[in-house]
């Protein structure tokens, strides 16, 4: 058996999440947030078994999608200078997905 923990994008959490549970993965939805832009992410942990895991990767990589996102930073080149924001382009979206072997399962 394995736990794959996904953290997504909140935007991509809801067609995600549907997606799975329509085939019959269930899932338990965290809410997160990123360290960069501080922006809301959504945690799944889905349990599966070994031979489930490419279906569900392939399912999370169907739904989460990378997208161009403009954001200001500020820059101070020494103290007393003024703040001069200039946008920056990134990345976000996608999906960060770890796989993990699970030991011993429960249902209680």
């Amino acid at each position: 058996m394995k736990l794959i923990i996904a953290i997504v994008q909140d935007q991509d959490s809801p067609s995600l999440v549907q997606d799975l549970t329509n085939k019959e993965y269930r899932v338990t939805k965290l809410a997160s947030t990123g360290g960069f832009l501080k922006a809301g992410n959504t945690t799944l942990l889905i349990g599966v078994e070994d031979n489930q895991v490419d279906e569900v990767t392939q399912i999370i990589e169907d739904n989460c999608k990378t997208r161009d996102f403009t954001t200001s930073l500020l820059s101070v080149t020494t103290p007393g200078d003024t703040y001069m924001p200039y946008p920056l382009l990134v990345k976000v979206g996608g999906a960060s997905v770890f796989v993990i072997d699970v030991e011993k399962y429960l249902r209680v």
